[in-house]
């Protein structure tokens, strides 16, 4: 059986939406906490949190329990140090693949997670798609981690290698389970 690790990049301080999205309340808990739950219930193990922005008051406040919490000590490089910090953390783990969520994405689904892991081999490139345009989760098999660590610098994660390796990616519609919008900006005050 194919092991998919699951990694919740939560490390940003949220500058456009005025604090770190890991400690923004979404129903009924916080962000960091939905994230971590959606990869839970969609199948990932072991789970990995990337923290960084304003890491101790998310420690305080969030319930990880379960899950191994990394400090990104260069969060404020961007999110590929981010993404560098959490396969590191599985550089020893019996993981294949690693599912990667961001936190500022709440309508990504457990559906969504399963049907990207259920394609899990360590040769695996797969991509949750939305209306046509490439969105989370993504899975990256452990045979592409040394690419996608060398590729992952600043605000870039895995998209280039991703792009590089267009012909190896298996794209996987998620607009019925799902949906891919980030959040980038608090709601308006109606």
């Amino acid at each position: 059986m194919v092991a998919v690790a699951g990694i919740l990049l939560a490390a940003g301080a949220g500058r456009r939406y005025g604090m770190p999205k890991a400690l923004v309340t979404y129903d009924g808990g916080l962000l960091v906490e939905h994230g971590l739950a959606t990869l839970r219930d969609g199948g990932a193990e072991p789970l990995i949190v990337v923290l960084g922005a304003q890491h101790d008051e998310v420690l305080a406040r969030a319930d990880l329990a379960g899950a191994n919490v990394v400090v990104n000590a260069d969060w404020d490089t961007g999110m590929g140090s981010s993404l560098r910090t959490g396969l590191g953390a599985l550089s020893e783990s019996a993981a294949d693949a690693a599912a990667i969520l961001l936190v500022d994405t709440p309508g990504i689904t457990p559906a969504a997670v399963r049907r990207i892991i259920e394609r899990g081999a360590p040769a695996a490139l797969v991509a949750a798609t939305y209306g046509g345009e490439l969105g989370h989760p993504v899975l990256l098999g452990r045979d592409h981690w040394p690419g996608v660590i060398q590729a992952a610098i600043g605000d870039r994660g895995a998209r280039p290698y991703l792009r590089a390796h267009r012909d190896l990616v298996a794209f996987v519609p998620c607009d019925d389970v799902a949906s891919g919008e980030d959040l980038d900006t608090p709601p308006e005050a109606g």
